[in-house]
């Protein structure tokens, strides 16, 4: 017996496979970028509670930790619906035998995508006006506010680059996804 994983067979199928190898490691790529900023927001957070002991301050914590907060979530949410972390109802789902389930999974795959699309259209507009403007925010940082709305930006279109992954996973193999543990 071969351990070796089954080629795909035809056009769509080597497409699919090699998009959702894509998909993936960036994928991956967006989760290590996540944890990354959470160990940057502990440093800081350490990093502000000694320099309070002293009577100092670097005071651009809460704003720094919020660009972070948003920026981790988008840049990992990718990953977390590719691993099946996400929170699924599945009630209605399961009532069906699981050879009939793909076109529900389509309709959903296909509806989050054209959500976070719209969303994604939108956010870039969002962040070329703040980067053409020059726009900073009010605070003593004054952090050029393209740079934070980047950072969801990206994760953004790599949450529709998993889901146009899917599609195309599901439309080929006409199948479901497991439910996170």
């Amino acid at each position: 017996m071969s351990t070796t994983p089954a080629r795909p067979d035809g056009l769509l199928e080597t497409f699919s496979h090699r998009l959702g190898q894509l998909a993936s490691g960036l994928a991956r790529v967006g989760a290590w970028l996540g944890m990354l900023l959470i160990i940057y927001m502990l440093g800081h957070i350490l990093l502000e509670i000694g320099m309070r002991l002293f009577g100092r301050s670097t005071f651009v914590l809460d704003e720094f930790i919020g660009y972070s907060v948003a920026a981790m979530t988008f840049l990992s949410l990718p990953y977390a619906l590719e691993q099946g972390g996400l929170i699924r109802v599945s009630l209605v789902l399961e009532r069906f035998p699981e050879r009939l389930r793909w076109p529900f999974e389509l309709f959903a795959s296909v509806s989050t995508l054209l959500v976070f699309g719209w969303l994604a259209h939108f956010w870039t507009i969002a962040v070329q006006r703040s980067y053409a403007r020059g726009i900073v925010s009010e605070t003593l940082a004054e952090t050029p506010l393209w740079i934070p709305q980047g950072a969801v930006l990206i994760g953004l279109y790599l949450l529709c680059l998993i889901l146009v992954a899917r599609i195309l996973r599901i439309l080929v193999q006409r199948t479901t996804f497991k439910s996170g543990a």
